[in-house]
């Protein structure tokens, strides 16, 4: 059986690992633009220079090596299924009896002014374009850097570590806006602020001017203001990569089409990862990177695991935790428990948590997002909700068995 994963990311390394597991003697084939592989999640630790390239590989020591696994650093331009094989950039047609796309998303630069052609500008998704932004930052003092979600506050909080001057452009009114409440989110702002970050909320991008060797030299906002700039780094959103599949039968919309086994609608073709636009966290792509390869290897299994409501980030040491829906409905419940160092919140919609932010502390997270992924109704206790445990659900029996309190209740690790 001859396997190929187009891409190196996290669903594609998992996929290769479970093959291998399960076909002792298949061929695998690893297909990536990249030179190295590397998470996206780090890619702000080194531009920061708090790791090398080294550093970001996820990977066990020669990984490759080990799992017998043929990597080709190239570019795939076309799949042909008809043909069973996928064409390189080089002009060289790799074959396969099975293949996944596992080619994740990349940046979405707006079509505004120059963002797509000046040579200052950036995305920030790959270590293509992490290198890139490092070499620009050594001679670059006024950052500009074009939404303020998690990847964008990313790239703002290493350009700070940097010593650079950092501007930030955001069309929502607050910062982290699907992350966090307006609360937790004007902790990180102050903490920002005070290290020289200026922020530009609840305003557009109009147009770029662009001065001598084709970069932008400043931007002009929808209000009329203007902001310099040496280096843009643009994390307003991602699109799936797809660009290859153009002349392709394989269907997509937001994302490649899939069914409960991660398969296409080609036979034989399977997709995993952010490709898919299934979830955007990296468990979730590990998982469905797994169960696209055991489907691969003849052993049917369903992707079940969807719960992809989590994130956390850690900004001047301030940790904060996010599960579920942080955006509150008007037939929601929220409670809210604040001190010094600590900011809990949670809503709650018929008895059942709907979602829960924790700042400062984020101890007992396994907890709740039992109840968030479960659906668990907590209407019956009555203890201030903010200290609920295991034990209000389970007892131990005298064998030391956990025993299920909530009779008609369903509930899955």
């Amino acid at each position: 059986m001859r396997h190929v994963i187009i891409g190196s990311s996290a669903a594609g390394i998992a996929a290769a690992a479970e093959i291998r597991k399960h076909q002792k003697d298949a061929v695998i084939v690893m297909i990536s633009k990249d030179e190295h592989v590397h998470s996206r999640c780090m890619l702000h630790k080194y531009i920061s220079h708090e790791r090398d390239v080294k550093g970001l590989d996820f990977t066990e020591e020669n990984f490759f090596e080990n799992q017998k696994v043929d990597y080709i650093q190239n570019e795939v331009i076309s799949v042909l299924e008809d043909e069973k094989c996928v064409l390189l950039r080089s002009g060289e047609q790799i074959p396969y009896d099975k293949l996944l796309i596992a080619s994740g998303a990349g940046s979405f630069i707006p079509p505004i002014g120059d963002l797509r052609t000046a040579d200052n500008v950036f995305g920030m998704r790959n270590l293509s374009d992490a290198q890139a932004i490092d070499k620009m930052a050594d001679s670059a003092q006024n950052v500009l850097v074009i939404g303020a979600g998690l990847a964008g506050m990313d790239a703002a909080y290493a350009m700070l570590e940097r010593g650079k001057k950092v501007t930030v452009l955001e069309m929502s009114h607050r910062i982290l806006p699907v992350q966090l409440d307006a609360h937790s989110a004007e902790v990180y702002q102050r903490k920002f602020e005070s290290k020289g970050t200026i922020f530009y909320l609840g305003r557009r991008l109009e147009k770029t001017i662009s001065g001598t060797g084709g970069q932008i030299c400043r931007v002009v906002l929808d209000t009329g203001e203007n902001i310099d700039c040496d280096v843009i780094i643009v994390a307003a959103g991602v699109r799936p990569t797809i660009d290859f599949l153009d002349k392709s039968k394989v269907e997509a919309g937001r994302g490649i089409l899939v069914d409960a086994c991660l398969q296409t609608n080609i036979r034989d073709i399977y997709a995993a990862g952010d490709v898919t636009g299934l979830s955007g966290i990296w468990p979730n792509a590990v998982k469905q990177g797994t169960v696209a390869a055991r489907n691969m290897c003849g052993i049917a299994e369903k992707y079940t695991d969807t719960f992809n409501e989590k994130n956390m980030m850690n900004f001047f040491g301030i940790v904060t935790l996010y599960l579920g829906q942080i955006c509150t409905r008007k037939d929601e419940v929220v409670l809210t428990e604040e001190d010094r160092n600590v900011y809990r919140r949670v809503s709650i919609r018929e008895g059942k948590v709907t979602g829960v932010l924790l700042q400062g502390d984020i101890s007992n997270a396994g907890v709740w997002q039992y109840l968030i992924k479960n659906e668990i109704d907590i209407s019956h206790i009555k203890k201030n909700i903010f200290q609920i445990s295991y034990a209000d659900f389970f007892s131990v029996k005298a064998d030391g068995e956990y025993r299920w309190k909530c009779e008609g209740q369903n509930f899955k690790f």
